[in-house]
């Protein structure tokens, strides 16, 4: 294959991938409106009526609540752990986050800071840059923060985007952050159930 077709080919992927995001964040948006996220009950039936494809569901959403801050996560983790046991469940949502928080990032990372500035309330943006560019422990914080549960870590894949971390070490923080919190989650709604 030669460079030009390679380019070519990489051009219609992405012009793919950007349709079926759009597309689905068109349809999550109207289940949004429609009250399928209201509860962990509805938003269950809404998952479970989509029958085997319901695991792919569950990760689409997952992925699209990071991507999509105004979708709850939290829900997600509980209807995984309740619809596919505790196993289930951790995988749905681990991959959906993780995925969702590689977008995120590679979103942030493309469309730079004046996209990330207007995601951040007043002037938070700027203490956040500040703080970010001059501190030697960011990184420590940010997997940290990937393991705690209740942190805002949706905000800080998009702003993580836009500093010098290459995208290999933000995706190990993710590998390596993200299991921890996800699958406390998970085995403590699935025992809830």
């Amino acid at each position: 294959m030669t460079a030009k077709q390679s380019d070519g080919w990489r051009k219609w992927m992405t012009a793919g991938l950007m349709a079926l995001c759009m597309i689905s964040c068109v349809v999550l948006f109207k289940a949004y409106l429609d009250g399928k996220f209201d509860s962990i009950e509805t938003l269950q039936q809404y998952i479970a009526g989509f029958g085997l494809l319901a695991p792919f569901i569950l990760v689409m959403i997952q992925a699209a609540q990071v991507i999509l801050p105004v979708l709850p996560g939290f829900l997600g983790c509980a209807v995984g752990a309740i619809l596919f046991g505790w196993a289930g469940g951790f995988w749905c949502n681990y991959i959906g986050i993780s995925v969702g928080s590689l977008v995120a990032f590679l979103i942030a990372r493309k469309y730079g800071k004046d996209f990330v500035s207007r995601m951040f309330p007043g002037n938070k943006y700027e203490k956040w840059a500040a703080w970010a560019a001059e501190s030697k422990s960011y990184t420590a914080v940010l997997l940290l923060g990937m393991i705690l549960p209740l942190f805002p870590d949706d905000f800080f894949c998009y702003f993580t985007g836009i500093t010098k971390m290459s995208v290999r070490k933000f995706a190990t923080i993710i590998v390596l952050g993200k299991p921890w919190c996800i699958l406390a989650y998970s085995i403590m709604f699935a025992t809830a159930a």
